[in-house]
């Protein structure tokens, strides 16, 4: 019987995606994260790419998936939280208190990474922030925050940036647009301190199973990502293996429980188990 799969279109995943005689491979309009809620709300595949913070909630809620060691993308995020100088010149994270910003669902993970890196590296106080919201979490029992407001039937998210009804918008998967500008100074410079500092790099999505398949098929699932990857020449950035992804986990579980994603910190062997 073919393994239903929900993944992607990357480099280190073009020769995996070439077994069709094993894999009944989704097919879909947009992008794979759009199809996150087949996945964790009507558990429709038994491989599936997840967000990362997705993929913890989702565990939270004891929803039968379990990682395999195996990324398939991952970036620093400082570049996607845009303002609109015309709108608000001059704006700066420490002047976010009492700001409205838009996100495509306060859950996403490069909402989360976004929140951890103003936190963490900036000092802003998360809750004085008004977050604006489009679409539901990928997973239903997840509760946005009080601070979380939906945005009014019909707005999109640049559109209200760009009109100032919206004083920064996280844009993780929009195409640039010259009218807007990174919040964060020098973004790429601020991804390599965050790095250094940290010890790790910011996961966004990594390959999942349902529980019912076995831990052999499993294996043999990872053993051809892994050859996949290589046949794309182990791209950088895109770890696998168990102690190659554990402190950027590690990180990504404490961003996710410091800001009430998740009910307590895992242990990275939980996520695999």
């Amino acid at each position: 019987m073919k393994l239903k799969t929900l993944l992607g279109d990357y480099p280190v995943t073009k020769q995996f995606k070439t077994l069709t005689e094993r894999f009944d491979f989704a097919q879909f309009q947009g992008g794979v994260a759009q199809q996150f809620q087949r996945v964790v709300r009507k558990l429709e595949f038994d491989v599936a790419e997840l967000a990362l913070m997705t993929f913890l909630i989702a565990k939270a809620h004891d929803k039968p998936y379990r990682l395999l060691p195996f990324t398939v993308m991952a970036r620093y995020q400082h570049p996607f939280l845009k303002f609109n100088p015309e709108r608000t010149p001059g704006l700066k994270p420490g002047d976010l208190a009492g700001k409205r910003i838009g996100v495509r669902s306060y859950s996403v993970t490069t909402g989360a990474w976004i929140r951890h890196i103003l936190a963490e590296d900036f000092g802003v106080d998360l809750s004085k922030i008004r977050w604006i919201t489009f679409e539901e979490a990928h997973v239903a029992e997840f509760v946005d925050p009080a601070n979380v407001q939906r945005a009014p039937a019909g707005k999109e998210i640049k559109s209200m940036l760009l009109a100032g009804e919206l004083d920064a918008a996280i844009l993780g998967d929009a195409a640039p647009d010259p009218r807007l500008q990174p919040l964060i100074a020098d973004p790429e410079a601020a991804g390599k301190r965050w790095s250094e500092k940290h010890g790790a790099i910011q996961l966004n999505h990594l390959v999942g199973v349902k529980n019912s398949v076995s831990p052999a098929v499993a294996d043999e699932i990872y053993a051809l990502l892994v050859k996949s990857k290589e046949a794309a020449g182990n791209p950088p950035l895109l770890p696998h293996g168990l102690e190659a992804n554990r402190r950027h986990l590690e990180v990504a579980i404490d961003c996710a429980y410091k800001q009430n994603l998740i009910p307590r910190r895992f242990r990275v062997e939980e996520l695999f188990a």
